[in-house]
């Protein structure tokens, strides 16, 4: 997998950083940024993702090992480390506490629940199915596949972060995500595995973006279950994209659960 490293390697605090689907870990930057100088981030681009390989089937607890060996090999090599993740990654963060505690000292899900998130959640499948309805073949410039995508997605804001999925090389545009596996294993992202027996003992933090539909009052109960420690947080105003509609609010919180009770 693919990783970037951003601030000081001295710093008393290291946070991993995990994307959301259609996502890349320089998604992440801001919040990163909003960490230093106490913490160094790793930002990475799961399977199937920005930079990263592709994967034949999409399996979180795979995912999860990916994520854990990666770790183990360098950035908590010396110890655990904090995890955050959003949506998709944050499902792969919490299989990462689940499967792999000695590794994880605190974690953050940004909205989204340890749960089946089926399609009434949200509009993932639309998305995807919009993504691969371009014609890449036709593209002269990456406006056209603006221009292709604005009546199936007319928030500039959802469109423009898509857009920076488009990869343009010598033979011609390309989606650096895996669309084909990702829309055929969408059960599969969407859902959540069978974790019978497992619990992670350590402190997390739930966020909630007011206006979005993957955090339900009816799914608390199994996350606590799995996670006995845990707070949850609104941030009002945002969406599911919590961090990028709402960073400061987002780095807020984050320094005050991952940096101040270590620094106290």
């Amino acid at each position: 997998m693919h990783a970037q490293r951003i601030g000081d390697p001295a710093a008393a605090h290291r946070v991993v950083l995990l994307h959301g689907l259609f996502g890349r870990g320089k998604n992440l930057a801001r919040i990163a940024g909003g960490l230093e100088p106490e913490a160094q981030s790793l930002l990475v681009d799961l399977p199937n993702h920005g930079q990263s390989g592709w994967t034949e089937t999409f399996d979180y607890a795979e995912m999860a090992d990916l994520v854990a060996a990666q770790l183990r090999a360098g950035f908590a090599a010396e110890g655990p480390v904090d995890v955050v993740g959003h949506s998709m990654g944050g499902k792969v963060a919490m299989m990462l506490a689940l499967r792999h505690p000695g590794l994880v000292r605190r974690l953050v899900v940004l909205d989204i629940a340890p749960v089946a998130s089926g399609a009434s959640r949200g509009e993932f499948p639309h998305l995807l199915d919009a993504l691969a309805s371009v014609d890449l073949a036709t593209l002269e410039r990456r406006a056209d596949a603006g221009a292709a995508l604005r009546a199936a997605i007319p928030q500039d804001a959802v469109r423009g972060f898509l857009l920076q999925n488009l990869r343009r090389d010598p033979d011609g545009f390309s989606w650096e995500p895996n669309l084909r596996l990702l829309r055929a294993e969408l059960p599969a992202v969407m859902g959540f595995p069978d974790v019978s027996g497992r619990s992670f003992a350590g402190p997390v933090l739930w966020v909630k973006g007011e206006r979005s539909p993957y955090i339900t009052d009816a799914d608390a109960p199994v996350m606590r279950e799995l996670f006995p420690r845990t707070v949850r947080i609104t941030v009002h105003g945002a969406g599911h994209w919590v961090h990028a509609e709402e960073p400061e609010a987002v780095i807020a919180a984050l320094r005050r659960f991952l940096i101040e009770p270590g620094d106290a």
